[in-house]
């Protein structure tokens, strides 16, 4: 059984607001740059980078592949450090939060890009039950929810609909 919980106007009313809270957070876009967990992370900040447009101007978006910063990835390491996020000011992206073991991993994956100037977190849901001392600065919206019910999201460009919901 599952329940919906997020349309997909209230899922564009929530990305709206969240861009708005970038814009006065950081007093603009200067050497913003919103990096994307993959998969559906990454297209909710392309869209919060069209509105951003918009208002300010483009925003640079980058995809982040967390699998191989994971505490439970077992495979070869194949990392490639570089300078691309040195002194940016990074919003990290992403669907749900919920342990935030996953955060964790993607801060791991930031830190190679580069020591960034600073880094906020921006989240569809969260839904509680952290594990770990993870807060989200931008929220669209928080989902009280069981530890045994699944959050999921469905995103237009991976799901060919827009839409969160509850599984029991």
């Amino acid at each position: 059984m599952s329940k919906v919980v997020l349309n997909e106007v209230e899922i564009g009313r929530a990305l709206t607001r969240i861009s708005y809270e970038i814009l006065e957070k950081y007093d603009g876009i200067s050497n913003l740059v919103l990096v994307g967990v993959k998969t559906r992370g990454f297209f909710i900040a392309k869209r919060i980078a069209k509105t951003l447009e918009k208002l300010e101007g483009k925003v640079e978006v980058l995809p982040l592949d967390v699998k191989q910063y994971r505490d439970d990835y077992q495979g070869e390491r194949t990392i490639q450090p570089s300078e691309m996020l040195k002194n940016k000011t990074v919003v990290l992206v992403d669907d749900v939060l919920y342990t935030g073991r996953t955060i964790r991993a993607s801060l791991d994956a930031i830190m190679d890009q580069g020591r960034p100037h600073s880094v906020s977190l921006a989240i569809l849901v969260d839904r509680g039950h952290r594990e770990l001392p993870i807060r989200p600065d931008f929220v669209g919206k928080n989902i009280p929810t069981a530890s045994k019910e699944r959050v999921k999201v469905n995103v237009l460009e991976v799901d060919n609909m827009d839409q969160v919901y509850i599984e029991q």
